[in-house]
């Protein structure tokens, strides 16, 4: 009987992240993954997986729990709106430059390809509401424009998002570094209150 191994786990969610953004959820097989994963055998999957929509689950839940907590210290550290927005960009930034793959797979992957029906979609996330609260934050203490915050997280967020795209698909082919200044400061100019 093969024991359950949590590196082995690690190797097939790391394996199925790099297929999956770079082939797509639909194209790629659990042969693939266990051939990425260096498995002796695809059965070993089903020992941590029941199929392949529950380890893309898993994958999905596991980058926004990691990003959700993200969000928890930053809102902890920093008391203005700007301040923690400001220091969620950066961490956005990092992530192009340390996990790009795991920007891809939130910004590229088509999600309801694998989702079950009754999850909530990617804007009613904890993470997600969690942006939406130092939004609020910034309109409550006058630093963002009052509008409704979901318009100001489109407003702020199209923007840093769209240039992490741009980075990730070679739109723009420097580090990231040489525009996180500049969509920080596009972003933040959008929304706030003059």
């Amino acid at each position: 009987m093969i024991q359950k191994n949590t590196a082995t786990r690690d190797e097939i969610l790391r394996s199925a992240l790099n297929l999956f953004v770079h082939q797509g959820y639909l194209n790629t097989s659990l042969t693939q993954i266990s051939q990425a994963a260096c498995l002796s055998q695809t059965q070993e999957i089903y020992l941590y997986f029941d199929c392949k929509q529950e380890l893309a689950t898993e994958l999905y839940n596991s980058v926004l729990d990691s990003l959700s907590v993200s969000i928890d210290e930053i809102r902890r550290r920093y008391k203005k709106s700007a301040e923690q927005l400001h220091s969620l960009t950066d961490l956005l930034f990092k992530l192009a430059d340390e996990a790009p793959n795991v920007l891809r797979f939130l910004f590229e992957i088509n999600a309801t390809d694998f989702l079950p029906a009754n999850s909530k979609p990617y804007l009613q996330t904890p993470a997600v509401n969690k942006m939406l609260k130092m939004i609020q934050l910034g309109i409550n203490s006058g630093e963002i424009k009052s509008l409704a915050p979901m318009l100001i997280y489109t407003y702020f967020f199209g923007i840093i998002n769209t240039t992490l795209q741009m980075i990730l698909n070679g739109t723009l082919d420097k580090k990231s570094e040489l525009y996180q200044s500049q969509a920080w400061m596009a972003a933040w100019n959008a929304i706030a209150k003059k």
